[in-house]
């Protein structure tokens, strides 16, 4: 396959390949300076005026905070601007082998200096099929200070499924206790886990599968953590409704879509191919 262009950004097949292979890929430079600042602009906004369905995910004894936020782009117009303007959905569309690319929701997580809180986590809750990626655009950071590891074992992508569990109290609310495999200790064996992980620059991403395991720490005082993924879902992903709520929730969905659909949906829309005229 030879490189399939975005707007203005090649992927690779080498680039393909090592999302499919490794469950994680970083693209330097997907983002425009443009771009990274309507995002910088949207995220300003999102913490400025947080969504009901905002959550802050670190304790009262954490010196600084971390809020996180979700599905806010049809509320965001800068978000709504950046998702639908940018070439993330071919992107994704590319590394996914997929021929469409939907979005699934946006996730904005800021962590403010000093925060201590640490997130370790596989994902999600409301999907059946196993195309989908997320792309995560970071702030920068000191001289040999990682932003991210990403694909803390290049296994779980490709299965089993590892229990999500809540950051602050490590509760499993979205698959009942003992249904799914158990995060290893991973700070603990680090010299047992290939890990992935790059140094960032405003306008890198990093790309990942739903299964990987992704991992940041906190940040030192002075310093700001704001990331937003982008969630995309690709050709076979099917509806898959739970009997417990979902992270995040989407009201009347299990009424107006039903189990083993496509996610052919207004609250899902196509990012790529683009059409040119009305659909979701």
């Amino acid at each position: 396959m030879s490189p399939r262009p975005g707007r203005g950004f090649e992927v690779s097949e080498q680039q393909i390949e090592a999302f499919q292979a490794d469950g994680a890929v970083v693209l330097r430079g997907l983002l425009s300076a443009s771009e990274v600042e309507l995002l910088r602009a949207g995220i300003e906004a999102n913490l400025a005026h947080p969504s009901a369905r905002a959550k802050v995910a670190s304790s009262p004894e954490d010196p600084g905070r971390f809020i996180e936020d979700f599905c806010c782009w049809s509320e965001n117009e800068r978000y709504a601007r950046f998702i639908r303007g940018s070439a993330l959905g071919e992107v994704g569309a590319a590394l996914m082998r997929s021929s469409q690319a939907r979005l699934y929701h946006d996730h904005m997580l800021t962590k403010e200096p000093g925060t201590r809180a640490h997130a370790l986590a596989p994902g999600p809750a409301l999907l059946q099929h196993h195309r989908r990626a997320e792309l995560q655009l970071l702030d920068p950071g000191g001289p040999g200070e990682p932003r991210v590891d990403a694909g803390v074992d290049r296994r779980p992508h490709r299965g089993p499924w590892l229990m999500p569990r809540s950051f602050m109290d490590a509760q499993a609310k979205w698959f009942p206790e003992g249904t799914l495999a158990e995060l290893p200790d991973i700070d603990a064996r680090r010299g047992e886990f290939p890990i992935l992980g790059w140094e960032l620059e405003p306008g890198d991403a990093v790309c990942f599968h739903m299964l990987t395991l992704h991992a940041a720490g906190g940040v030192a005082a002075g310093r700001r953590r704001r990331v937003f993924s982008v969630r995309l879902i690709g050709d076979d992903v099917r509806h898959a409704p739970r009997r417990w709520p979902t992270s995040p929730e989407f009201a009347g969905l299990a009424a107006s879509l039903p189990a083993g659909a496509p996610l052919e949906h207004p609250l899902f829309p196509r990012l790529w191919p683009l059409r040119t005229s009305a659909g979701v």
